[in-house]
């Protein structure tokens, strides 16, 4: 049984693996003031193209997520996210326990516009409300799309002219960096978000986010923040340390291409079986609609999630490919794929 569930089934890259076993011994600061944190953090500025951004190693996305946007907010401010976000869908409510409402948009490509914040500050409009004051966005979104840099812009423009603040989920950001479709570089991250974290956990480390603050006024304390919600680690060089191995010679981009690659595959093939998707994802999550006859015969072989029903006869589908997806495994997917639909046909 092979799994197409996840992008974080495996461990973590060997070059990863071989950095963390040369250092173990090593007696290092803890608390993400070692060595390893401190040249992770500033690689990542030179590679944003700023110097004057802060930088945190955290755990994970949800404890990233729920650390960031509760610091960010007053107690009576909400988010706007789109209904598919991450922070609504599969987070148990963290940044609603924190006691900040999230304010869900409806949309169908996973993505928010400018006139649906628009609509939302209008509907908010006193004090007998929550005051919307953050908007939540994640490249790629839960659904494979991605931002073009042009609608990101967009996004940045109405934000600032409306004080709010703009925060993307970057789980799989490299994955939306490295796609065919996409037109942003990590510096327009540094320019056009308040704050944004990269993943580690989703693209070849253990675990590990690090998220970057780049408006001055989210800085102040945020340190304190991150101890009170757990995620200030003890031994907080294993997450420098990972970051610094995956970025000092682009090996998190190799990762994110490589997953990209085999997901780029199996879309061929289900096109060419002129099956449709849910969404357009040029990323590494694919959402086929497929027969259920179909998904009951793949079934047997690997394991995926059935993502949502679309009629009694049909649902669609998650694949997702990783950083150490095999490409003799996609190959023998899209083999027993179309050796299915052979014999389907046949009969």
């Amino acid at each position: 049984m092979y799994s197409f569930k996840n992008d974080y089934s495996e461990g973590a890259h060997p070059k990863i693996l071989d950095a963390l076993a040369k250092s173990n011994f090593e007696q290092t600061e803890g608390y993400g003031e070692d060595d390893y944190s401190t040249k992770a953090a500033e690689l990542l500025k030179h590679l944003i193209g700023r110097s004057d951004i802060d930088i945190h190693f955290l755990p994970g996305g949800t404890q990233t997520n729920l650390t960031a946007i509760s610091a960010f907010l007053r107690p009576h401010e909400a988010v706007i996210a789109p209904c598919t976000a991450h922070i609504l869908q599969h987070e148990t409510g963290a940044i609603e326990a924190t006691g900040h409402k999230v304010i869900s948009v409806l949309v169908d490509d996973g993505k928010i516009n400018p006139a649906q914040i628009k609509t939302v500050l209008e509907l908010h409009s006193d004090e007998h409300m929550v005051k919307p004051k953050l908007v939540y966005i994640s490249n790629p979104t839960e659904i494979g799309s991605i931002y073009s840099k042009s609608e990101l812009e967009k996004l940045s423009e109405l934000c600032r002219l409306k004080n709010l603040y703009l925060y993307i989920d970057g789980a799989r950001l490299g994955s939306a960096l490295t796609c065919e479709d996409n037109d942003l570089q990590i510096a327009d991250l540094g320019i056009l978000a308040d704050a944004f974290y990269i993943g580690g956990t989703k693209n070849g480390a253990l675990l590990g986010e690090a998220l970057v603050i780049c408006r001055d006024s989210l800085k102040d304390d945020f340190r304190f923040h991150i101890k009170q919600k757990g995620g200030l680690l003890s031994k907080g060089w294993i997450l420098g340390l990972q970051f610094l191995a995956l970025f000092e010679d682009g090996l998190y981009f190799d990762l994110a291409k490589h997953a990209n690659a085999q997901a780029a595959l199996l879309r061929t093939a289900l096109t060419k079986a002129g099956y449709k998707f849910l969404t357009h994802s040029p990323t590494n999550q694919l959402f086929p609609i497929l027969p259920n006859w179909l998904i009951a015969k793949l079934e047997e072989k690997y394991s995926f999630y059935v993502w949502s029903k679309i009629d009694d006869t049909s649902s669609t589908i998650r694949l997702v490919t990783s950083w150490a997806t095999k490409e003799d495994k996609v190959l023998a997917f899209i083999q027993d794929f179309n050796a299915a639909i052979a014999a389907r046909h046949q009969d």
